[in-house]
């Protein structure tokens, strides 16, 4: 099992305790946020979404544990290619604990472990253009978009209010709706530039 501790947040492998308190998490009222919320599921399938996360062997997930010791998050470095020494980040947070630090905080202890103990050379991610939140996270840790690309969405309704602003992040081609992601890139070299600036 693998602890690793900042100042308002520690980050642990996950266990199955992590995933029952992931369960009680706060839902984005943006619906474009919708499928950022954790599942309504039930126990069994808890336990199932569990060992699917934690059996994978190219990939090592992470519970991220506030000061009280409450789950507030959940990490994971995926795609792992020991060979390249590349993977790919997974994030996501109970709504209820962002703009407060501490998803940059964890991104930050979580990266540290990557390049400095995982010896890794590179980290991935894809984010939605339209999660400016996240992107300004991401390049604060010092995350650079390299590639913008297309991908198909068929669970939002561009004709709803709420939406109206965001229209310039989705395009519909051939009556489907695709929307706009950021493929974004951390280097090891970039990450050691990026801590002493």
């Amino acid at each position: 099992m693998v602890t690793i501790k900042g100042k308002k947040v520690y980050l642990e492998s996950l266990n199955l305790v992590n995933v029952y308190e992931m369960r009680s998490w706060g839902n984005h009222e943006d619906p474009l946020f919708d499928d950022y919320n954790f599942p309504e599921l039930e126990d069994f399938e808890i336990k199932r979404w569990f060992d699917i996360k934690t059996s994978q062997k190219d990939c090592e997930s992470f519970g991220v544990l506030n000061e009280d010791g409450k789950t507030i998050g959940f990490i994971s470095i995926k795609d792992i290619r020991k060979l390249l020494k590349t993977a790919n980040l997974g994030i996501a947070f109970d709504p209820r604990y962002i703009n407060k630090g501490y998803g940059t905080e964890a991104l930050k202890v979580l990266l540290k472990y990557y390049f400095d103990s995982m010896n890794m050379r590179t980290m991935y991610l894809d984010v939605a253009k339209h999660n400016i939140r996240a992107i300004k996270c991401y390049e604060k840790c010092g995350f650079k978009i390299i590639k913008e690309y297309t991908m198909k969405n068929n669970d939002i309704n561009l004709n709803d209010i709420q939406l109206e602003d965001t229209k310039n992040y989705f395009i519909i081609k051939k009556d489907t709706l695709y929307g706009y992601y950021y493929k974004m890139r951390l280097g090891k070299n970039d990450y050691k530039d990026f801590l002493f600036t």
